[in-house]
């Protein structure tokens, strides 16, 4: 989809700008004559929730590029909107677009904190570390209300599961008291996702997560409660934000954090036609250019699934981003210690069982 980008409108509070057909959709539709329909497209798309019923809800992690081996995603598609996401391909298995649907039509799963606690009450569970957020986030908007991701975490609490959590609300501050309870007994890893510290990239970017300063004070906060707390660097966008990576490091460790990741941006499936389109609406001075970095750091495409390569890239662009991360991670006394999350304490419960304090 191209743009006129001198007349092109931008749909405020929407990362994406346009809504591609979905792989395992058998019919499509297509603009043909967009000068006949006024703001087709463009209109203001309002945010649907559709509930999921489902039997499981925490994943087994394979790949050999992360770094836990099981995820919960209480929400599929995310109303933060960020153009770049990885997830968004996903969204086309529930029958919707990785685009604009990604972040409009929310699939909620309320069941989740149920399914949770039968899982960990079944003798297959051996306890292990839970990431939530693997694919979208865990506090999104809605989270607010629905509440879900609280609740999981009192199950985790109940069962003394370790949880690790990656987030770029600052509405996980609402639950610091449960955090502040399974620190206790070392059972939460928090990392919040800083991209910049540029608030007017934020806007266009990430147009509907928490301002990067609050984000900060997401990584204070945790920091004065003792909660190991960490700031994920990603994803770095050639040409885009690979610059910003000291103030964002250093910003970081300044507040408190501990430890610290990246990655490099990867657009997988309809990610790379979402992408090229944003980058045309909002930096078409350079959009040839970026998309042209980003091959560069993946083989001569925009997406790459080799595993241990996919997520850092490779070749000089990729190498000059890793040596700039080692040398500031060093300077800011970031990844000092090695961290583990405590598997030790888990309490096996029956079904309905509280547990006597």
């Amino acid at each position: 989809m191209k743009h006129d980008n001198q007349n092109a409108s931008i749909v405020k509070g929407r990362g994406a700008q346009t809504n591609p057909n979905n792989r395992f959709a058998i019919e499509a539709y297509q603009i043909d004559h967009p000068e006949a329909i006024d703001d087709w497209e463009k209109r203001n798309i309002q945010t649907q929730f559709f509930q999921e019923n489902g039997k499981t809800i925490v994943n087994k992690v394979t790949s050999d590029d992360l770094p836990f081996a099981y995820s919960l995603n209480p929400y599929q598609g995310c109303e933060h909107g960020c153009a770049y996401c990885y997830a968004r391909p996903t969204h086309e298995y529930y029958g919707f677009s990785a685009g604009t649907d990604f972040e409009s039509k929310i699939v909620v799963k309320k069941k989740a904190p149920e399914l949770l606690r039968d899982l960990l009450s079944s003798k297959k569970w051996h306890p292990a570390t839970i990431s939530l957020s693997g694919n979208t986030d865990c506090y999104q908007p809605i989270e607010r209300k629905l509440q879900i991701t609280r609740k999981i975490l009192e199950v985790c609490l109940e069962y003394k599961n370790p949880v690790a959590i990656i987030t770029k609300n600052v509405l996980i501050l609402r639950d610091l008291d449960l955090l502040q309870e399974l620190q206790k007994n070392n059972l939460v890893s928090v990392f919040t996702s800083l991209t910049s510290m540029d608030e007017e990239l934020r806007r266009k970017l990430e147009p509907r997560t928490s301002k990067y300063t609050d984000r900060l004070k997401i990584i204070e906060t945790l920091s004065k409660s003792n909660i190991h707390t960490g700031v994920m660097n990603a994803p770095i966008i050639p040409g885009i934000n690979d610059t910003h990576m000291y103030e964002v490091l250093r910003r970081a460790a300044l507040a408190g954090a501990q430890s610290a990741g990246y990655t490099i941006v990867r657009l997988n499936g309809a990610v790379g036609t979402i992408f090229k389109d944003w980058l045309a609406l909002h930096f078409p001075d350079r959009a040839q250019k970026v998309w042209n970095l980003i091959a560069e750091c993946h083989g001569g495409q925009v997406n790459d699934a080799r595993s241990g390569i996919r997520m850092k890239g490779e070749g000089q662009i990729a190498e000059i981003i890793q040596q700039q991360f080692n040398l500031y991670t060093k300077q800011f006394h970031l990844n000092e210690e090695k961290f583990e999350l405590n598997t030790a304490d888990f309490v096996r419960l029956k079904p309905g069982q509280l547990r006597l304090f």
